[in-house]
């Protein structure tokens, strides 16, 4: 653990070299996956340490971090205060780490809440348009809204227990406890009705900011839940969140339907699939349980890297409207390949981590009420609707008559695309190692 934090307090001094410092975060990633992967618990001290659900979270963000240096190449290009944004970045990763290998439940809240910070630096400084600020503004109150009633629990929860650690806590819930703990993770996940700071922060955000919001922050909600529901004895009222979620879920993918802007359309396809993940928690079955992380880190990588093919279709046409962005298989013909492999995964196509996620999902939730089939099959029919919706009108059509020549694409977007496939298409070979957990 202590090198975890070490390692990244030592990239400082590399602010100042763009790609190796991409290169020794990818190494990092690298010597997780190979060397760190032997025990149930690992690293344990009196505070932290890391068992699987904590590993996959932590791989997943050093993975999207190292991905996002080389996404921001522009910033490099054009010397928008490249030294800030990677510190910011690291200073990001760094509150990341500590939030996912503490076992302290008041540590956890700190560290959980300091990671918006940087986000909010990432949309103020680097974001596109002056809206940024109303973003930025919706994003942290509706974080800190829905958090202080959390923090109300903890304090109370420490002067019922004595402690904080999530193995040690014996308390009687009543229904004021058990909403405080949950809506906070709610609400960062983010649940339908409270999920308005999501589309006007991916909006407003660059292409980094998009990344981590869609690949890491939103889990963050997934991985609280995780660690409130492992010591509550009152789940009377869950029932209430997968009814709300579902019905979410189907309601979020007939919105996608109807936007206009792919960065939207993405944004509320989170939803959609977050909706899914908080109705897999909520019926604390093994399966549910498993299928929600295993979607989320697929959801994490695909989303990701969709919101980095929109980058680079705003790059060309300066503009993220359907409208605009048409015939693309013309203007780009290499790129439409994986615009086809990313929608594809984006609808829980074989061989992903979307796939094995959404049938585990599928079958705790109808185990435990068969009726649920209904928003199930629609809202899964629906996500194959505005996947297809997405690749074909940004494919064909009538390209746009500003742009005169072919652009075939840099050799650095092909190979940050591949490293967004990659993890996402091939680890379903070893999906076994995630039943270790639970």
């Amino acid at each position: 653990m202590m090198k975890l934090m070490l390692f990244t307090i030592f990239l400082i001094p590399l602010l100042f070299n763009w790609w190796m410092l991409f290169c020794c975060l990818l190494m990092l990633s690298f010597y997780m996956l190979f060397f760190m992967v032997s025990n149930y618990y690992m690293y344990i001290s009196y505070g932290f340490g890391m068992d699987l659900v904590s590993y996959c979270m932590l791989f997943l963000s050093i993975w999207i971090i190292s991905l996002m240096i080389m996404a921001s190449n522009k910033i490099k290009i054009l010397n928008n205060y490249e030294i800030e944004f990677l510190f910011i970045i690291l200073i990001l990763l760094l509150s990341l780490l500590l939030t996912f290998t503490t076992f302290n439940l008041f540590l956890f809240y700190f560290f959980f809440e300091s990671s918006m910070i940087p986000i909010l630096f990432l949309v103020f400084g680097w974001g596109y348009q002056p809206e940024r600020f109303l973003a930025g503004v919706y994003l942290l109150f509706y974080t800190l809204f829905a958090s202080f009633p959390l923090l109300l629990s903890i304090f109370y929860i420490f002067n019922f227990c004595n402690t904080l650690f999530y193995f040690l806590i014996i308390s009687d819930f009543n229904y004021y406890l058990y909403f405080s703990l949950v809506m906070a993770f709610l609400v960062k996940m983010p649940m339908i009705f409270v999920h308005f700071w999501l589309p006007k922060a991916h909006v407003e955000a660059p292409v980094s900011g998009s990344m981590i919001l869609a690949g890491v922050l939103l889990k963050l909600g997934g991985y609280g839940l995780y660690r409130v529901l492992y010591f509550m004895n009152n789940y009377d009222l869950n029932y209430l969140w997968i009814v709300l979620s579902l019905f979410g879920t189907f309601l979020v993918s007939m919105m996608c339907l109807m936007q206009i802007d792919i960065k939207l359309m993405i944004a509320y396809s989170s939803v959609a699939h977050m909706g899914l993940v908080i109705s897999g928690i909520m019926t604390c079955f093994y399966f549910g349980f498993l299928g929600s992380l295993i979607l989320m880190i697929g959801h994490g990588l695909c989303s990701s890297g969709l919101f980095v093919l929109a980058n680079i279709v705003y790059e060309r046409s300066h503009s993220r409207s359907f409208f605009i962005n048409k015939g693309f298989i013309i203007f780009m013909p290499s790129m439409s390949l994986f615009w086809f492999l990313f929608c594809i995964n984006n609808m829980s196509s074989p061989f992903s981590l979307n796939l094995f996620g959404e049938v585990m999902l599928f079958n705790s939730i109808m185990s435990w009420n068969s009726f649920t089939i209904i928003f199930l099959g629609l809202s899964s029919f629906l996500s194959c609707c505005y996947s297809i919706y997405l690749y074909s009108i940004i494919q064909h059509g009538s390209l746009f008559s500003g742009m005169f020549w072919e652009s075939g694409g840099f050799l650095r977007e092909y190979y940050l695309l591949f490293l967004h496939l990659f993890p996402l298409n091939l680890l379903f070979l070893k999906i076994d190692i995630f039943t270790f957990w639970v």
